[in-house]
């Protein structure tokens, strides 16, 4: 692991925070790190709001989708509401779909088979729209590159709105709106909404013209927030307001869906990290399995007992998918073995049976093991297809932009994106890939780089520090959990590997001053049992938790690595 430590701010900077807030000099440098540089950005950040929202009509086209949908509203017209298959596309339908409903009887969900249809607008979608007399589609998270989709709804007499957050190529469809921060000619001031978000904007702009504000959408904001941090979107400005609220509405109000699904979760409140890890797979794991409907019923389901009974088929699905990566993985990493191919500058491997819906899973285990831009292909009709994962640091979309020539289609972002490619290309793309990021990589991007806030003493850690980190939260990208490091540690003589193979590490750590103590846990981490014994000094990299144990809580050190 390379251990960089952030660039501290300049001190002046860091004194005149602290004085205006009133805080010890480390929270000064922490939100100094993260663009916060005065009260007022400070009091928006440590209380988001709603009314931190912007204005949706400064968004491009929001106008023109608004007074469409209205004129459907009114004359009643049949709308489709349209949206992939992962967590963002189904959250994004279950929001618009629900808000529509309250407005009109005339609207129905569309989710594309992930097989049969891939990811996002759908020939067959817009068939079926046509063949059920609907003359509005609603296509969200995706959409922003169907130029020939569209088109063709054109040619039936079907209307298009997209909502959108991926990039825009460089042709727009012809489509009646699109809502889509990311295009050159959109001025909204944040960029970084993913398409639940964007979805919201919309309602928001609807909502208002109805005379009600953001405050009274609250009901949809815990679809928002599961979008925000399944997508990996940056919990900044906007967002941050938005996951804020959201998870609000997820520990006291949650939908009947989302109440089902963390009934079993033995945990007082629920984080971003929980939400990630415990409702995204689940609602994932419906359209990866077998099929996105499943998660847009869950999500929509106003009686509790239904949804009870829907949340027990996603646990099902979810348990088919844990064993199905599982298995994958352990094949993908048995081809690489076999085939040497631990040295090159990226991963690619292919099966032609392995389940489509976790490739993504999978290419995200292989950059565990040997981090790399990985690409994991299976045969898809008669096309092969790819889910692309990359590295901190490296753009794995322009990389594959740069292969266009052996590519039939692809989209995605920085770290994530898909793609098919003809059978026959494989072997050409897989040398062409190889070959761009050998040229265009930095070559210390291929160690994992642990990011480093500050450099602090053991003494620092306190429980009032820690309930200041606290209220930093949500964390995400962007505003990622504080990491510190600290020197000159020795284990009080107990240290241990702990679990059931033994795989992790437990310490308790102090220092030559003997400050205080704390509990240590590292998980993956008990290889370093050795660097610790006899009570040699060493240097941690960790994170600040809280212990959970016979209703006693506690700080204990999470640790990211030692040496």
């Amino acid at each position: 692991m390379r251990w960089t430590i952030k660039p501290k701010p300049e001190s002046k900077n860091v004194d005149a925070l602290q004085k205006v807030l009133n805080v010890e000099p480390i929270v000064a440098n922490l939100l100094l790190q993260r663009g916060i540089e005065t009260y007022d950005a400070a009091k928006t950040f440590f209380r988001p709001s709603l009314k931190d929202l912007h204005d949706p009509f400064l968004m491009k086209d929001m106008d023109v989708a608004v007074s469409r949908i209205e004129k459907a509203l009114e004359t009643g017209e049949n709308i489709m509401v349209y949206g992939d298959y992962d967590v963002d596309g189904t959250t994004s339908v279950a929001l618009m779909s629900s808000y529509l409903k309250t407005r009109t009887e005339f609207v129905a969900t569309y989710i594309p088979d992930r097989y049969d249809e891939g990811y996002g607008v759908s020939f067959k979608g817009i068939d079926f729209a046509e063949d059920n007399g609907f003359s509005l589609i609603i296509a969200l998270d995706c959409g922003v590159k169907a130029i020939d989709k569209v088109a063709y709804a054109n040619e039936k007499g079907i209307d298009f709105i997209i909502c959108d957050h991926h990039r825009p190529g460089a042709e727009l469809p012809k489509a009646i709106a699109i809502l889509d921060p990311k295009r050159d000619d959109c001025a909204y001031p944040y960029k970084e909404l993913c398409g639940c978000g964007v979805g919201f904007k919309l309602i928001q702009a609807l909502a208002s013209k109805q005379g009600q504000t953001a405050a009274d959408l609250t009901e949809y904001l815990d679809l928002v927030a599961t979008a925000i941090g399944a997508d990996i979107v940056p919990i900044t400005g906007e967002n941050r307001a938005l996951a804020y609220m959201g998870l609000q509405v997820i520990n006291t109000n949650p939908r009947p869906g989302f109440a089902a699904i963390i009934s079993e979760v033995k945990k007082e409140t629920l984080t971003i990290t929980d939400v990630v890890f415990t409702i995204g797979p689940r609602i994932n794991a419906a359209g990866r399995m077998k099929h996105g409907n499943y998660a847009v019923t869950l999500l929509t389901e106003t009686d509790p007992e239904l949804a009870k009974t829907y949340a027990e088929e996603i646990e099902f699905f979810n348990s088919d998918r844990k064993e199905t990566d599982k298995r994958i993985t352990l094949e993908a990493l048995a081809q690489i073995e076999t085939n040497n191919e631990q040295e090159g500058f990226t991963t690619v491997v292919y099966h032609e049976a392995w389940h489509k819906g976790v490739i993504g899973i999978v290419a995200s285990r292989l950059i565990e093991t040997y981090y790399r831009p990985t690409l994991v292909f299976t045969k898809s009709g008669d096309r092969l297809a790819a889910s692309a994962r990359s590295i901190s640091g490296f753009d794995v979309y322009n990389a594959l932009e740069a292969c266009a020539e052996h590519i039939e289609q692809f989209g995605g972002h920085k770290y994530a994106a898909g793609l098919t490619l003809k059978s026959e290309n494989y072997e050409a793309f897989k040398q062409a890939f190889e070959d761009e990021v050998s040229k265009t990589i930095d070559r210390s991007l291929l160690i994992p780089e642990i990011k480093i806030d500050a450099q602090i003493e053991l003494a620092d850690v306190t429980s009032k520090f820690h309930r200041i980190l606290k209220q930093f939260a949500p964390f995400g990208p962007g505003n990622m959990s504080p990491v510190f490091m600290t020197d000159n540690l020795h284990d009080t003589g107990y240290g241990k590997c702990v679990g059931e193979d033994k795989s992790h590490l437990r310490i308790t750590v102090t220092n030559p001053e003997r400050s205080n103590k704390l509990v240590c846990i590292g998980f993956s981490l008990g290889d370093k049992l050795d660097l610790i014994t006899d009570k040699k000094p060493f240097s941690a990299v960790y994170s600040i938790d809280e212990n959970h144990w016979n209703n006693q809580v506690s700080l204990q050190l999470k640790l990211r690595d030692i040496k």
